[in-house]
Parts: C-alpha cells; sequence; structure tokens
C-alpha cells in the first residue's frame, strides 16, 4: 500500500472516531430518510446552522411529509420561511416536492440533482447521506479542511473524492463539514482539537492561518432606505411586492417613505441590513396615516405570523417606542 492510500486510511480512521464521539446532535441528523435530509440542506444553503434549527423544527411540523408540502398554497410555504432568507430555496422546494409528488422519490444522484434549487454540492450531501451513494459534498467548510490538509498543493474536489470513504460518504462528509464548523475554522483553527492535527500538511508547515487563500471581497455598496410604519388601532399598513419580482414576489412589507414627500412623522430608530453586497441603512418611521395611501392592505398584529414578511419588514416592525 503506498504512503498516499495508507494517509487516506489513517485520516478515515481518525476522522470518523472523532465524529462519531463529538459530533452535534442537530435535529436533522436523526433520520436519513430523504425528506428531512433534503429539507435541512436546501435551508442550510448560505445560512448558519443556529439559525436553520426553528425553521426546519417548524417547517417539519407543518409539513411532516412531502405530500403534504407539495398540497400546500405557496403563500403558506414562504410565510414559514419568512425571516430565513434567500427566498428562491422555499419556492424552489415547494416546486421540487410538487415534482416528487407526482412521479416519485429520487433514488440516484442524478435524479436529485435535476430537482430544482439543487446544486452538485445539495445533490452529493443528500445523495451520501439519504442514499449511501460515494459522492464527495464539497462546501465552504470542507474546501477549507482539505486545503489545509493538503497545505494548499492539490486538486481540492479530486482530493475530496479519493478521501471520501467508500463504505460510510454520508458520515464521512458530515465529519468533514463538521470539522471545518467546528475546529478547522476561519482565520484562527483550532488545531489543538482536531484529531487530524499529526496529519495536517498545513500545520506541519506553519501556513494553517494562512490557507485556503482568500480572495478581496468588493466593499458592500452603503445604500439609505426610509421606512413608513401607518398604525391605526394597533393595525400596521403594509404593501406587496409585485408578482413580477423575481426574489421577493409576494411578500409584504413597509411602504417606503419616499412615496410621500410631505409626510411629517417621528424617527423611531435605524438598523442595518445586507442582502449580498449591498448594505443597506435603515430609518423607521412611525407617522398617522395620509388621505391617499399605495395599495396595500391593514393587517392586524396577529396575523403577521400567518403572511410571507421579508426580513427587513421584521426587523423594522421590531423597532418600535
Amino acid at each position: 500500500m503506498n504512503a498516499a492510500r495508507l494517509n487516506y486510511r489513517i485520516l478515515r480512521i481518525r476522522l470518523l472516531a472523532w465524529f462519531d464521539e463529538s459530533h452535534r446532535d442537530l435535529p436533522w441528523r436523526r433520520s436519513h430518510d430523504f425528506y428531512p435530509v433534503w429539507l435541512s440542506e436546501i435551508m442550510l444553503q448560505q445560512t448558519r446552522v443556529e439559525a436553520v434549527i426553528p425553521y426546519y423544527e417548524r417547517f417539519l411540523a407543518l409539513f411532516p411529509d412531502i405530500a403534504t408540502l407539495a398540497g400546500a398554497p405557496e403563500h403558506d410555504v414562504l410565510a414559514l420561511w419568512s425571516g430565513l432568507g434567500y427566498y428562491s430555496r422555499a419556492r424552489n422546494l415547494h416546486r421540487a416536492a410538487k415534482r416528487i409528488a407526482e412521479e416519485g422519490l429520487p433514488a440516484t444522484y442524478e435524479a436529485v440533482l435535476a430537482l430544482p434549487g439543487v446544486g452538485v454540492y445539495t445533490a452529493a450531501a443528500i445523495a451520501s447521506i439519504s442514499f449511501n451513494q460515494p459522492y464527495a459534498a464539497l462546501d465552504g467548510n470542507v474546501n477549507r479542511v482539505l486545503s489545509r490538509l493538503t497545505n494548499g498543493s492539490a486538486d481540492i474536489q479530486g482530493s475530496a473524492q479519493a478521501l471520501l470513504h467508500p463504505r460510510r460518504p454520508g458520515d464521512f462528509n458530515q465529519a468533514m463539514m463538521e470539522l471545518g464548523a467546528l475546529v478547522c475554522v476561519p482565520k484562527i483553527p483550532r488545531c489543538e482539537q482536531c484529531p487530524l492535527e499529526k496529519n495536517c500538511g498545513a500545520r506541519l508547515a506553519g501556513t494553517e492561518r494562512e490557507l485556503p487563500v482568500r480572495v478581496k471581497k468588493t466593499p458592500a455598496r452603503r445604500l439609505a432606505l426610509d421606512l413608513v410604519r401607518f398604525v391605526i388601532d394597533e393595525r400596521i399598513f403594509l404593501v406587496r411586492r409585485s408578482e413580477e419580482e423575481r426574489r421577493l414576489a409576494g411578500f409584504w412589507e413597509l411602504p417606503e417613505r419616499h412615496l410621500f414627500p410631505r409626510l411629517r412623522g417621528t424617527l423611531e430608530g435605524a438598523f442595518t441590513h445586507q442582502i449580498v453586497n449591498d448594505r443597506f441603512e435603515v430609518s423607521v418611521w412611525k407617522a398617522p396615516p395620509p388621505a391617499a395611501l399605495p395599495e396595500g392592505r391593514w393587517f392586524d398584529r396577529d396575523e403577521l405570523g400567518a403572511i410571507p414578511l421579508t426580513t427587513m419588514a421584521r426587523k423594522a416592525l421590531a423597532v418600535q417606542s
């Protein structure tokens, strides 16, 4: 057995032993069934684990299976997703559920990859965890782990596939993600806690804080935005995004102040909200409603939890005296 294969074998043994003993008890790890695994992987796209957990649990409580999700109105799906962000994920999840309800559960990597909203990484994660198929899932955490293990000298995708445990691909993928999330973290890795410290090329070379090489980010655009909160007897006026809008179609939000040039109101507070590379500096105003309002609707406070609200609207409604 050559040294490269021997090293892979040692890495697999040590990493899986660490994962078996100390992995987090996350709700989606309690079942390998397709639906909970698929749902979790979609929710976890560009979203922190801590933020996903309550949404995941509420979602499964209301939509316990794919048939229930497929039969639900999109409005209800978006309302439950409201606040989690990246709302195209919810729409694609709903579309995919309808397809699965008609055609049956996917059983291969290729079939999962063909679903709306599923890319190469998500398909690999689902296929390995639910079907025990040998596809390496390469996300940001795994890329960082492999970059350091190889000291930046290897083809990351090729290394990920070569290192993958052939009999426990799902557990191994999750172990790599877990290692990157908890130990092999950005900037200052916790090498003394790492089960692979003695096998890590970057640790041996002293380059663990330099890898992976970071691409310089474009500075965020700073944008000012003024929103206004009209209230009558604890009822709040909201406007709805046009169905023609691609990302937030059908979502409700506070109207912008520029629509009311003569408005006099009271500044209640401010917050920042970032969407991709746009950093909004949001001011929230409170005022009595003018005689003429744009097309919209008055909502009682207890109705707000049942409608799709933008994350910015949720933050703005929380800024009040």
